[in-house]
């Protein structure tokens, strides 16, 4: 029995560029001996895109399509499809043309190597330098030093996944860029394999420079939830201790200075804004955390969806 491919899209204003991604997908899909299904997500566009997947959907059979409500964003849109798609191998793809589907049966023979996730490195990357290239390349470094799995490229969508190390986890906020990092945690075997890029041919980017820094705050629940999601008192009881302990390398330092220089505490205020401001930031750091972990709660253990769907076409959730 062959196995089966998804290949799940997200699609924001995209109707320009989804018959030819429609062709190109299935010019690719059709030389495989794969089963395939190419789910579209239609994250809240304005435009036709719905509509012409309405159409495409009636052509072809292989091709399903998920409406939502209103726009979730990138992740959502990736977790819907995972939870509809039915393939053995899961790839995600843009809906932009800048990604090349004449990469994918590279990245299905890397898995037939034995790899659990293909992940693609747009190596001569079609973006503005500055405003899109320079700012992933900092953000790639980062999250490989913080996760431990260095890849080059984490915000390429174009990656292959098997199925199996997808499973245990739900996407929230920019997670869908940390997947590797989460399908390294149950030990999949991962290889990166540089791919094509092109320029964009229609519309603009949806992103922009204020993504970094909703990247940068799930990276760090990310490595929290990595690290101590399963015994957070490791973390809460260092740093408590380390503040315990520097509350008392202070108070005997005040009281060496009152000894020796007959100095009172009222009249260091700098020390005491400190002090305060350390620990306003670090309780405001934990709370977000918590916040994150109770969103977590709150979704899972009611098995909760994360997004709304409008309609959907030739599927049904499995």
């Amino acid at each position: 029995m062959n196995q089966t491919i998804s290949i799940i899209i997200p699609v924001y204003n995209e109707e320009a560029t989804l018959s030819p991604l429609h062709e190109s997908l299935t010019s690719t899909l059709t030389t495989t001996s794969y089963d395939y299904e190419i789910i579209f997500v239609d994250d809240g566009s304005w435009d036709a895109s719905f509509k012409r997947l309405e159409q495409l959907a009636q052509q072809d059979s292989h091709v399903k399509a998920i409406q939502f409500t209103r726009n979730y964003g990138q992740t959502t849109a990736i977790a819907a499809g995972i939870d509809h798609a039915k393939g053995d191998i899961v790839i995600f793809m843009d809906a932009d043309l800048q990604n090349d589907p004449t990469d994918i049966p590279a990245m299905l023979a890397k898995l037939e190597e034995g790899y659990d996730v293909v992940s693609g490195w747009r190596a001569d990357r079609q973006d503005t330098w500055l405003t899109r290239t320079l700012p992933s390349q900092l953000a790639n470094g980062l999250i490989s030093k913080v996760t431990g799995v260095h890849l080059h490229d984490y915000g390429c969508t174009l990656k292959a996944y098997r199925r199996e190390v997808l499973t245990g986890y739900k996407l929230y906020g920019e997670m869908h860029r940390f997947l590797p990092a989460y399908a390294a945690s149950v030990g999949a075997r991962i290889v990166e394999m540089p791919v094509k890029h092109h320029p964009r041919r229609y519309g603009q980017s949806k992103y922009g420079l204020e993504r970094i820094l909703k990247v940068m705050l799930d990276l760090l629940t990310v490595k929290f939830l990595h690290k101590y999601g399963q015994k957070p008192l490791y973390l809460f009881g260092s740093v408590g201790a380390a503040l315990i302990f520097l509350s008392i390398l202070t108070v005997l330092y005040l009281i060496l200075d009152k000894m020796v220089q007959g100095t009172y505490m009222i009249t260091s205020p700098l020390l005491l804004l400190s002090v305060m401001l350390f620990i306003i930031g670090v309780q405001s750091i934990f709370i977000g955390l918590i916040g994150e972990l109770l969103v977590r709660t709150y979704h899972e253990s009611q098995d909760k969806a994360t997004y709304t769907i409008r309609r959907h076409l030739n599927l049904h959730k499995q």
